[in-house]
């Protein structure tokens, strides 16, 4: 079982799942701004299996913005996230876009509080694990939670959407 952390404040991440009541482990790390892959240094830093490691993507699907979760060894499957969203085309949204829209930057995008609620899907491979890691909201800091809590507060669907 994982500990709740109580937070006065924290990233929007952190509030929304003290708010629900939600179970969850902060994990900060130092973060390396020369880094290639942001997923793939936290799973390094924490020392943990990449593919429980799981990266935040914003995509445009018929002209709304929405969000793809996917393991950090993998990339979104755009065709996968458009049908399992019943759309017809999906592209990876503009940066600024999806930073205005989550109140996020990019490297730190949490699935969790962002400033809007956006249609979400997440890679049907999170469910295998008791815990996966997302991040937190910032750079160097990672949420370990359960797949199915993570689903449940974003009011997500799970589909086979990374390759």
């Amino acid at each position: 079982m994982v500990a709740k952390k109580k937070q006065t404040g924290g990233t929007p991440a952190t509030v929304a799942l003290t708010r629900a009541g939600i179970d969850f482990t902060l994990h900060p790390y130092e973060h390396d701004p020369r880094a290639q892959s942001y997923g793939l240094e936290a799973a390094e830093a924490l020392g943990v299996e990449p593919e429980r490691v799981f990266k935040t993507l914003m995509a445009a699907l018929d002209g709304r913005l929405v969000v793809g979760i996917v393991p950090v060894t993998g990339q979104l499957d755009l065709k996968a996230l458009a049908r399992a969203l019943g759309g017809s085309k999906a592209q990876m949204a503009d940066l600024p876009a999806a930073e205005r829209a989550t109140g996020y930057v990019a490297g730190g995008i949490s699935p969790i509080g962002q400033k809007r609620s956006h249609p979400s899907v997440v890679d049907e491979s999170a469910v295998a694990y008791e815990t996966i890691y997302v991040s937190g909201g910032r750079r160097g800091l990672d949420l370990e939670l359960a797949p199915t809590d993570l689903i449940n507060i974003m009011q997500a669907t799970t589909a086979p959407i990374a390759r």
